[in-house]
């Protein structure tokens, strides 16, 4: 089933600057394609050894990397209109219930997503 398809079916809808769902939702319509299904390496949900090394490396970090894309994950899992703050959830989601303790985060957090993404698309820009 294409994603679309799925998004549909389910009733999830991202759009504009709000994603109508939450971080469990948006992880079973955009992230389990992958991170439930052993796609291309990526980590697996529950899966504590292979999430414990991007834990490390901070939510900050994890969320805004995966955001504009990282290996091969495509940037917002694939969904163009996903927002930050829905994505957030998501990773927030996953985390937690691979072995990590986020909290949600709160407006300095995501201010600073903000500037993570803005560096990291600045410096794929750059050749």
């Amino acid at each position: 089933m294409y994603f679309y398809q799925y998004v549909v079916a389910t009733g999830l809808v991202f759009m504009g600057a709000t994603a109508l769902a939450s971080g469990e939702d948006t992880f079973k319509a955009v992230c389990a394609n992958c991170h439930a299904k052993a796609f291309a390496n990526s980590p697996q949900i529950g899966d504590t050894n292979k999430w414990a090394p991007l834990v490390a490396e901070g939510q900050v970090i994890i969320t805004a990397h995966g955001f504009v894309g990282v290996r091969a994950m495509p940037p917002k899992g694939g969904v163009p209109d996903l927002t930050v703050q829905g994505f957030s959830e998501a990773v927030n989601y996953m985390v937690n219930q691979s072995g990590g303790t986020w909290k949600q985060p709160d407006k300095k957090m995501m201010a600073a997503i903000q500037a993570e993404i803005a560096q990291r698309q600045k410096l794929s820009t750059v050749k």
